[in-house]
């Protein structure tokens, strides 16, 4: 082991000594004037003009062109739509990842008072025979019932902010249909004031 440490840190200190190298002409050259770095070839102007010529372009290469062309309104629209809808979709599977962890780590009794809920509302579809409002109604009624024998803070702070929206709604929708009638009537009387129904 000691004659292999010995042979590997030889060559290695050898690499941090420095040594100087001398370069000497050789004596039966004549003497000849040191060169500027601006006579060297590297360093100067190659002789002659160059021109630049433009290949011409393939019927390939214009048919690439042309497709490019074509399809770069929908090339920048479909960057658009991915740019609009990437953090949406982040968002998405970041809270299909948290319900992920919360179902993992569900609280006691969780489960049975799921399976109470979503049991109304299949008892709510059941009742629900014959009208497609009523299957529209009957489940989301009977599973909220439910859930709220559950969660009665949750189901107060819910009934108070939906019963806002709903206000809200009812109120919009009587204003547009106010302004609806209204029109009508004008219209309704531009009619019978008009010169040729009199």
């Amino acid at each position: 082991m000691f004659k292999v440490i010995q042979r590997s840190v030889g060559p290695a200190s050898l690499s941090l000594l420095t040594f100087k190298v001398y370069a000497s002409a050789k004596k039966d050259s004549s003497h000849k004037a040191a060169v500027k770095v601006n006579e060297l070839s590297l360093y100067s102007v190659p002789e002659g003009q160059s021109k630049y010529v433009e290949e011409p372009r393939t019927q390939l290469e214009e048919s690439i062109s042309h497709l490019r062309h074509y399809c770069e309104p929908y090339t920048s629209w479909c960057q658009e739509m991915y740019s609009q809808t990437k953090p949406k979709m982040q968002s998405l599977v970041q809270w299909g990842l948290d319900s992920y962890e919360y179902l993992q780590n569900a609280p006691p009794g969780f489960f049975p008072r799921l399976g109470v809920i979503g049991f109304s509302g299949v008892v709510g579809l059941l009742l629900a025979r014959g009208s497609k409002i009523k299957k529209l109604v009957y489940p989301p009624v009977f599973m909220g019932l439910a859930a709220s024998l559950y969660y009665p803070q949750q189901a107060i702070v819910f009934v108070q902010v939906s019963g806002e929206k709903l206000y809200d709604w009812g109120l919009r929708g009587y204003i547009v249909v106010e302004d609806l009638w209204k029109e009508n009537i004008q219209k309704s009387e531009n009619v019978k004031n008009s010169p040729g129904n009199k």
